[in-house]
């Protein structure tokens, strides 16, 4: 292995203490949270040196940042990960927490990436800055696969490394002074970026929420789509179908309801897609395809669950010209401006793959690699059916969503740890409406999935 392969292993293999445990800042066994928490994560990275006589700075900390409660969950599940493996050094730990893809890039996509990055080396071939919102024909490939008759144009589309990413960008977009409301449970990025950029009030540990945060509770009881009619108005609506951690995807008179209610209340809905691909059944595969949905809504997706591309980077948001703040002005134009001055524009070799991935040969390879997956879920799926557990998910989406009715998340997610040396993710670290429930990731080698499966019907026979 060459010396910048070494440093790239190195950096990669570390980066989740790192996260976890910020600049200078000594991890110890006694700042690790109880397991039985609901959220037990750990503490924000800036806790205060404990040595004396220390120079600091006179730039106050964002006060938004203390308002979090805990790290970011997955690293927090990293960590833990990384302390069981130092306990039981020999054993095979299998993760099926992090949805983080296991199985090769596609080569018809990884040799348009690999053409384009030689390219570079050439006079002809070389390009620097390209346009922010990123390259035209990308843009037209994207409307045209995925939005068709919609009415959604090239212009519409932004070009980025990521939903996740556009995610706090369109945050940084609404500023402070709105309120959002979020599924419950729901990926952890909605609301931790809703904290920092100061839309909520502090944490309310009694309940488990931030104030000036409505959560839609989603449950098996109400088909995991909340029941809009006890739902406060607020300014923006983050949804996501296929949902992330449930896998529940919304129906077409669900999103017709969710449609209007954001028209009834003057809402902008930030419909994450991210997992539309996994559709099998009716399911709307973009909020674009309800009618009146361009007047009220926003769409962010991602090439990181179709294509293997989490760590490529390449996603997009849609963002119609019909879309009005409340003095007429277009969103998308307010849009424009934060990529321009935040953001330099996707990587052109990952540009590159992005088009190759929407290639009629690119989308059979994405949709086998999806087929493979799937193939995963459905094990999962039957293993935890059999052992007599409520499952749910699975057909819409790479997660399972198994309840342990009465028990902690966290309680749960240690015994499988410790007991099968198998990674989940707790239920509880995507909100209080998450409380009692596992997530189980379809993301892994077949055999993986096969053996942890195996697992768990020893430890729950």
């Amino acid at each position: 292995m060459s010396s910048a392969l070494q440093i790239s292993a190195s950096i990669s293999s570390n980066s989740s203490s790192f996260l976890n445990c910020g600049f200078g800042i000594r991890p110890s066994k006694s700042s690790l949270p109880p397991a039985s928490r609901s959220h037990g994560i750990c503490l924000c990275v800036a806790a205060p040196s404990e040595q004396t006589g220390t120079y600091k700075t006179k730039v106050s900390r964002n006060a938004n940042m203390a308002k979090l409660q805990a790290g970011y969950l997955f690293p927090e599940i990293a960590r833990r990960r990384s302390a069981h493996m130092l306990k039981y050094p020999d054993a095979q730990v299998i993760s099926l927490g992090i949805g983080d893809t296991t199985e090769p890039i596609p080569e018809v996509i990884t040799s348009a990436m690999a053409m384009r990055a030689h390219s570079l080396s050439t006079v002809e071939g070389y390009s620097g800055y390209g346009a922010e919102q990123g390259d035209k024909n990308l843009r037209a490939a994207i409307a045209s696969t995925f939005y068709g008759d919609l009415g959604i144009e090239e212009t519409d589309i932004f070009v980025s490394d990521g939903a996740k990413c556009d995610i706090s960008r369109l945050q940084l977009l609404f500023g402070s002074n709105v309120k959002m409301a979020v599924q419950d449970p729901s990926y952890p990025a909605y609301v931790d970026s809703s904290v920092i950029v100061g839309q909520t009030g502090l944490f309310q540990k009694d309940i488990e929420k931030y104030g000036n945060i409505e959560y839609m509770r989603c449950t098996p009881e109400n088909g995991f789509f909340p029941d809009l009619s006890t739902v406060s108005k607020t300014d923006i609506i983050f949804f996501c179908s296929p949902n992330n951690p449930t896998g529940s995807a919304s129906s077409r008179d669900q999103l017709m309801q969710l449609v209007q209610f954001a028209k009834d209340n003057g809402s902008i809905i930030v419909y994450d897609s991210a997992y539309a691909m996994y559709i099998s059944d009716d399911s709307p595969q973009s909020i674009f395809e309800i009618p009146g949905a361009k007047e009220v809504a926003i769409e962010t997706s991602s090439f990181s669950k179709y294509a293997g591309f989490t760590g490529v980077r390449l996603g997009w948001t849609v963002i119609p010209k019909e879309l009005l703040f409340s003095d007429g002005f277009p969103v998308a134009k307010d849009f424009n401006r934060i990529v321009c001055t935040c953001f330099n524009g996707s990587s052109n070799i990952a540009q590159a793959g992005g088009l190759a991935c929407l290639s009629s040969e690119g989308l059979k390879a994405m949709k086998d690699v999806i087929g493979f997956y799937k193939e995963n879920t459905e094990i999962i799926v039957d293993t935890f059916t059999s052992l007599g557990f409520n499952v749910y998910g699975g057909k819409n989406a790479p997660y399972v969503w198994v309840h342990f009715p009465g028990r902690s998340s966290w309680d749960v997610f240690a015994e499988i740890l410790e007991k099968t040396h198998l990674v989940t993710t707790p239920g509880s670290g995507f909100g209080p409406g998450g409380e009692g429930f596992i997530r189980v990731s379809a993301f892994g080698h077949r055999g993986n999935v096969l053996e942890a499966c195996k697992r768990l019907k020893q430890l729950y026979k």
